[in-house]
């Protein structure tokens, strides 16, 4: 009898443990915390895309300790007060375009100038890398949780442009970095929200626009621009930023989540973003006929020869405020050679 009795208690005793474990490991994970993540562009887009394969990771591998609640298209912060926004706690989590402020990210920014980064997913990791070794002053204030860029700009036109004779005073949408570009080959950099866009070509405000070509699809921009011409210069590059005082009260197995994903994120955004532009593409060569131009290589080192002074430009402003100008574009260059 007293046998069975002791049996009875070691069976409720490890009842009573698996009951405790089992509510104490998602307690000892992050005891139900909630993050509010802001995003500018619509949900389609690559950005918000990235978002929420980010938020999935973070809730499958914490166990679902941490919840993550997505706000796209600018329905918490707007772009160009999502810094300062995360900053003051109004979101917990924030991704940025840093070519929208060029001043405030000057090093990061580095990574838009024409460099000839091939691809989104190697810019990604050049980009993650500049940030790891001169952790720029302007994100002291935030944690950054991962960087990514988009794919090379190409130029869509309702005409076909072959030359720079063609671009001469041809008006096209473009934003930050791109419109340095566009000058320099002749054109007219007309500044706009995406949006805005597919009127002004409608009503003929603009005859193109100088982007990465996943809009061609996720916009609809093939049913009005029939032509693309393949220049791959600039990219835009973006971060994913996390309030300071959020992330210092997150526990150590949270934050090693979320450091482990820092790097892999990147690249998954950037080849997310190659093969959306290569489905992009191949949904409107198919659906609309439009038409790829692509340069001779004596074409293509007219046109980038043209860029050379944005470069050197460049370089001067970052040793006016005391950065190594040089040793950054240097630096960009054989990261570009790493990651290819």
């Amino acid at each position: 009898m007293k046998l069975r009795t002791l049996s009875m208690a070691v069976i409720s005793l490890g009842f009573t443990l698996a009951i405790f474990l089992g509510t104490a490991i998602p307690s000892a994970w992050a005891k139900g915390v909630s993050l509010n993540y802001a995003n500018f562009p619509p949900a389609p887009t690559f950005p918000c895309v990235q978002m929420e394969r980010w938020k999935t990771e973070v809730e499958k591998r914490t166990d679902g300790a941490v919840s993550v609640n997505t706000f796209p298209g600018g329905t918490l912060l707007g772009a160009k007060d999502m810094m300062d926004g995360v900053i003051n706690g109004q979101a917990d989590i924030g991704c940025i375009c840093m070519a929208y402020q060029p001043g405030r990210f000057m090093v990061t920014n580095a990574t838009s100038l024409p460099l000839n980064i091939p691809d989104a997913k190697t810019g990604s990791l050049v980009l993650l890398d500049l940030y790891n070794q001169y952790q720029p002053e302007s994100f002291k204030k935030v944690k950054v949780l991962t960087m990514f860029v988009s794919a090379p700009a190409n130029i869509m036109s309702k005409e076909p442009v072959k030359s720079l004779a063609d671009l001469k005073g041809l008006d096209l949408r473009a934003s930050g970095g791109a419109a340095q570009i566009l000058k320099s080959w002749g054109a007219n950099q007309v500044g706009m929200p995406m949006s805005a866009t597919p009127e002004a070509l409608q009503k003929g405000v603009v005859k193109g626009l100088f982007s990465s070509l996943e809009v061609m699809k996720d916009l609809k921009f093939a049913e009005i621009c029939k032509n693309v011409t393949n220049t791959d210069t600039v990219i835009y590059p973006f971060a994913v930023i996390m309030n300071k005082s959020k992330w210092d009260g997150l526990p150590d197995k949270v934050k090693k989540v979320m450091d482990d994903l820092s790097v892999e994120q990147a690249a998954w955004t950037g080849e997310y973003m190659d093969n959306h532009v290569k489905e992009s593409m191949a949904w409107s060569k198919e659906k609309h006929q439009v038409k790829v131009i692509t340069l001779t290589p004596e074409q293509k080192k007219e046109w980038d020869d043209k860029l050379a002074p944005i470069t050197a430009k460049w370089i001067e402003s970052a040793k006016a405020k005391n950065l190594p100008g040089e040793k950054i574009v240097d630096d960009i260059k054989s990261l570009i050679k790493k990651h290819m």
